[in-house]
């Protein structure tokens, strides 16, 4: 049950460097690493299974997740591993809520996690202690174990920010990486590039690797993972609200196909989310739309998140897949589009100087912006149309994070969505009701009483 949790001060303190050099080193080690990330983020959590040797990272949200499940599904996953670590998000202690609920302190609490503080130590001097003895003060029930420091500017700089972390705390200093452009992982508008499409994500796994194990006390790290209490027991952890497929086999019931985008551009799922529709009795049918010449045989179709602008001429040059889809939907086929799936169903898609045509199943064009369209946790209402079958939670927990924005919204469409918080398409509605298709900016995940991939799966079940 060792365990180990990594938070910063603040955000782009170097979390996620140091986690994907730790976890490749634990997993070369042979460890059965089970990485985590705490919030909603696609990105990171690819990073973190590439360098666990492709074990899936999941992510623990208290947006979507009540404690109860984050803690349960973190018991049940720490026991088929060796060894967990959780990256967190943002500053340790930052939070919305005045008394820090839904901070990283308080999940690292409620996974009993010893932490490691991660600063960003670019022209930090004498400072520093004021800054740890402060975060020490500040909640006594939280385990800091010690700290690493980022962006060190050379031996003499790491030399005195050590002498005044040991002069005037308790801290032990685990490593210090210097300042270097080699472990810098290429950023575009929403963040980091996603390892699914990075060309060299082997090599820069390897480069921050070897800089993590150079710099890092890796003995010590492992040493104060391996001292973690057993996390809080917890019996209820996912307990599916759809039958098991054992419950559906013995029925009579056969799996449904899915097609399901997984390439370069497509590529945002939670694991969590296809283990639920695997659940349900679906099959899972991967596909590129940016490779494949058309749709396999499926009875349903998913385009998750992902970034299209970023390949909207290859998209476009596909014409073929384009086709395939816009007929599969005009058939009646069920889809589910999220965000760059979204996207891609559009007639146009604008970004500066280019304009490329997509799939033209939705009746407008899409447009990037430079600023946030919408970003951050939504509330979701159903509305009367909402197309799939059962109820869903009175108000659903998601999140969105677009740069796009449809330029020209139709009066005729029909939404599953009222917003109640975010912006959606239009400030008021999201998801777009075409045919059987269902068109969102929110992300959502099957946790809580959301229970989005039964229903899907039980739609396409109806329609087929």
């Amino acid at each position: 049950m060792a365990h180990l949790y990594l938070s910063a001060s603040q955000k782009s303190s170097g979390k996620t460097t140091l986690s994907i050099g730790l976890i490749r080193e634990f997993h070369r080690r042979g460890r059965s690493v089970q990485p985590f990330k705490k919030g909603p983020d696609y990105i990171d959590p690819l990073w973190l299974a590439r360098a666990a040797g492709g074990r899936a990272c999941h992510n623990l949200d208290y947006h979507t997740m009540p404690v109860e499940e984050i803690r349960g599904d973190f018991q049940r996953l720490l026991h088929t591993s060796t060894l967990g670590l959780i990256e967190g998000n943002v500053g340790l202690f930052d939070s919305i809520h005045v008394n820090g609920a839904g901070s990283n302190a308080e999940l690292a609490k409620l996974l009993a996690a010893p932490l490691v503080l991660v600063i960003n130590a670019q022209g930090m001097g004498r400072g520093i202690a004021p800054l740890l003895l402060g975060y020490q003060a500040f909640d006594p029930e939280l385990w800091i174990g010690g700290v690493i420091l980022n962006k060190v500017g050379g031996s003499r700089h790491e030399s005195n920010l050590r002498r005044v972390i040991e002069h005037y705390t308790d801290l032990p200093v685990l490593g210090a990486l210097p300042r270097s452009a080699e472990l810098a992982i290429e950023e575009r508008h929403l963040g980091l590039i996603p390892s699914n499409e990075a060309m060299a994500v082997e090599t820069t796994i390897e480069a921050i690797h070897r800089a993590v194990v150079a710099t890092v006390d890796v003995e010590r790290v492992l040493e104060l993972a391996e001292r973690a209490p057993a996390p809080p027991s917890e019996t209820a952890s996912r307990a599916p609200a759809w039958p098991r497929p054992e419950a559906r086999i013995a029925s009579g019931e056969t799996a449904v196909r899915i097609g399901i985008a997984q390439d370069e551009v497509f590529g945002f799922y939670y694991p969590d989310d296809l283990a639920g529709l695997a659940r349900a009795g679906a099959e899972l049918v991967p596909f590129s739309p940016l490779a494949d010449a058309a749709l396999p045989a499926v009875d349903g179709l998913i385009l998750g998140g992902g970034f299209p602008e970023s390949r909207m001429a290859e998209l476009e040059a596909n014409r073929s897949m384009r086709e395939s889809i816009a007929a599969f939907i005009a058939d009646g086929g069920v889809a589910y589009a999220e965000c760059g799936g979204l996207m891609y169903l559009c007639q146009r898609l604008h970004w500066g100087r280019q304009s490329r045509a997509m799939c033209g199943v939705l009746a407008a064009d899409v447009a990037m912006h430079d600023r946030p369209q919408g970003r951050g946790y939504v509330h979701l209402r159903e509305t009367d149309a909402f197309p799939w079958p059962g109820a869903s939670a009175s108000e659903i927990c998601a999140h969105e994070f677009h740069h796009s924005a449809i330029v020209e919204t139709r009066p005729d469409w029909r939404y599953a969505y009222d917003v109640l918080r975010g912006t959606g398409i239009d400030g008021r509605h999201d998801g777009i009701i075409h045919h059987n298709l269902l068109a969102s900016y929110a992300h959502l995940r099957d946790v809580g009483a959301v229970n989005w991939t039964g229903r899907f799966v039980d739609r396409i079940r109806s329609s087929r």
